[in-house]
């Protein structure tokens, strides 16, 4: 048969067929001219090996439209996506029921990060620090995970639904790349990361995250890489995350976290190796307060700040210091008990490492890179960020020929795929975009509200968007979300709407996501006030979500460091930086949030905007043409018509 002709594509237009497969096992299922287009682009590229990027619309079917053709095709297939939600989607629905429409026998294994797994020997270590050393509650959990432990054949830590996952615990029965053992663990035979990463290395279908998958192409540039060198097909699903992971990923960094624990794990691997020595006890207790205080030493709320705007507040400075003298001491202490225990030795190994890195950071800055300080609520991270990530990736692609696919919802400004493409270094790359098959024009109005101040910067702006909501959430009866660009302006929003709302309030901070949106969808009339978590990967289909407020064009603030250099970067080089970065970023990341309004054939809703730029600057009927077709009013009226109809 021809590889590239119409017959080997035969089999996917019977499979999306009405009275196909698909149809006969997924109620509701009607074929969509769309997705069978993308799932024929995706089995020609498959086939020739080629690299495609595509924007698929919501409601597409993007998901089957991958997984059909990769099956057919056969081979070594690695699915990544941008969140554990959609990775545990994948493998524990949409793959078996593509399997059982094709009838395909391929294997199929999920592979986390290690982190997700339980780590024996430290919960172990951490269990015999627990006997009258821990609180009562935490010593309580570390059993629990003992017993999930010896119970469970994955080790995944997801399974144990009574503990958070964001519990402080886990961090006592994980381990990281930085504190594993590796071979040298005594429980190596055991261990779940190494039983998932065998299941995965013998599977024909991988699904990964974005996170594992970057760790594995660094790994490669190491020669020790374990997926992508078996892989004849990689199908990059989120991607619109891509280019924001990879520089994250092949950057450097130091968390006070990541000071804190070393200092503990030295404490615990000193009693474990024979008995406590007070000197390193006493540097180690020293590295932790001082890690402490680098945190306490920047502003109290969450904030980025250029390396340069650190250094100039004198507490930092000084308490970074502080920091090194501290590490480098407990460091030169562990090195010279390294031989007692290999987990000292490995103690001894992370504190150079770190130390490397703070070196690293206050030496003259490398170029292409920028460096900079994230300040969290309660940890601060010392970042060194290459500003373009696409060397590692066009290397991980160059060096075996195989299917390269990315798919997103959003990768493409009016059809234009360029910010993307260049910013993965993508230049071989064919493109191309599908429309959502949903009824915009049915289904949706785009409301721009008349009378906000003109700058939305301005400190009564705010304000004034809560006063234009007030009447569209009369009109739709609540169901709504309201997404903010900041945290301050929610906050401030949350302060007016309290009292003042007939409708059920939720405030992201106030629970886990997933708490907020199952209360969300059960409630069926709530207005969820929500920041950058709630613009992407949320998906609340029918009656219960009928209104998305946006406060402003979430264009990325000028003063972010990372963004800062990527802008003076493309300035220096005579490029306008306005169009290719700025205007691109802004646009993908609204299409993301407007996106969350519209999930099904049968849904309805109001899209609301409240940024006047949208109608004041020129670039606003650019911005408003990459979104779906809907109708738009300034009206309040016929946002109210709309909701009576």
């Amino acid at each position: 048969m021809d590889q590239g002709g119409r017959g080997a594509l035969r089999p996917l237009e019977r499979l999306f067929a009405a009275d196909g497969p698909l149809a006969a096992r997924i109620p509701g299922y009607r074929p969509r001219p769309q997705q069978l287009e993308m799932a024929e682009a995706i089995l020609a590229a498959i086939r020739a090996r080629r690299v495609l990027a595509l924007e698929a619309g919501t409601g597409t079917g993007k998901t089957f439209a991958y997984l059909a053709p990769a099956l057919l095709a056969g081979g070594k297939v690695i699915v990544s996506t941008g969140t554990k939600t959609l990775q545990d989607q994948l493998y524990e629905r949409d793959i078996p029921a593509m399997r059982a429409a094709l009838g395909a026998g391929a294997t199929v294994a999920r592979l986390k990060g290690r982190a997700n797994y339980v780590c024996l020997h430290r919960l172990e270590r951490a269990l015999e620090e627990a006997a009258g050393r821990r609180p009562e509650a935490q010593a309580q959990q570390l059993r629990q995970i003992e017993r999930f432990a010896r119970a469970s054949a994955s080790g995944d830590r997801a399974e144990l639904a009574d503990i958070a996952e964001d519990a402080p615990v886990w961090s006592l029965a994980t381990s990281t790349r930085e504190n594993c053992l590796g071979q040298a663990c005594p429980r190596f035979r055991e261990c779940f990361v190494m039983r998932a990463r065998r299941e995965a290395q013998d599977a024909d279908v991988v699904v990964i995250n974005h996170h594992l998958f970057f760790a594995d192409v660094m790994l490669r540039d190491e020669g020790v890489s374990e997926l992508l060198p078996a892989a004849d097909t990689v199908i990059l699903d989120e991607a619109h995350q891509l280019p924001d992971a990879a520089r994250q990923f092949f950057g450097e960094s130091v968390s006070s976290g990541q000071l804190i624990e070393l200092a503990r794990d030295a404490r615990l691997e000193l009693r474990a190796a024979g008995g406590a020595d007070p000197q390193t006890e006493a540097l180690a207790a020293k590295l932790e307060k001082s890690a402490r205080d680098l945190r306490l030493a920047l502003a109290a709320e969450p904030a980025r700040l250029a390396w340069t705007q650190a250094l100039a507040r004198a507490p930092f400075a000084q308490a970074f210091a502080a920091l090194r003298g501290d590490l480098e001491r407990l460091g030169e202490r562990l090195a010279a008990q390294a031989e007692r225990s290999e987990g000292l030795g490995a103690c001894a190994r992370r504190a150079g490492a770190a130390a490397a890195v703070l070196a690293r950071l206050e030496g003259p800055e490398a170029p292409e890179s920028v460096r900079w300080v994230e300040v969290h609520e309660k940890a601060v991270q010392l970042h060194a960020t290459p500003l373009s990530p696409a060397e590692p990736l066009r290397r991980a692609m160059n060096e075996h020929p195989r299917a390269w696919i990315f798919v997103s919802a959003t990768l493409a400004v009016a059809g234009d795929f360029s910010h993307f493409t260049r910013e993965l270094g993508l230049d071989k790359a064919e493109t191309r975009s599908w429309p959502s098959p949903f009824d915009y024009g049915r289904q949706a109005l785009l409301y721009l509200p008349q009378g906000l101040p003109p700058d939305p910067n301005s400190p009564e702006f705010t304000a004034a968007v809560v006063a234009a909501a007030l009447p569209v959430l009369a009109a739709s009866g609540g169901r709504a979300f309201l997404l903010f660009t900041t945290l301050r302006a929610l906050r401030r929003a949350q302060a007016l709407l309290e009292g003042r709302l007939e409708y059920p309030l939720l405030v992201q901070g106030t629970g886990s996501r997933s708490e907020l949106l199952a209360r969300f969808r059960r409630l069926g009339n709530a207005v969820l006030l929500g920041a950058a978590s709630f613009w992407e990967g949320v998906d609340v289909p029918g009656p219960a979500l009928s209104v998305v407020l946006i406060d402003k064009l979430p264009f990325a603030p000028p003063d972010d460091p990372v963004i800062a250099a990527r802008i003076e970067a493309l300035r220096a080089a005579g490029r306008n930086a306005f169009l290719e970065e700025q205007l691109p970023r802004a646009v993908l990341a609204l299409k993301q949030g407007a996106g969350r309004l519209i999930r099904g054939e049968n849904d309805r809703g109001v899209l609301v905007l409240c940024d006047p730029r949208l109608v004041r600057r020129p670039y606003g009927r650019a911005i408003l043409e990459a979104l779906p077709p809907m109708r738009a009013t300034r009206e309040l009226a016929d946002v109210e018509r709309f909701f009576r109809g």
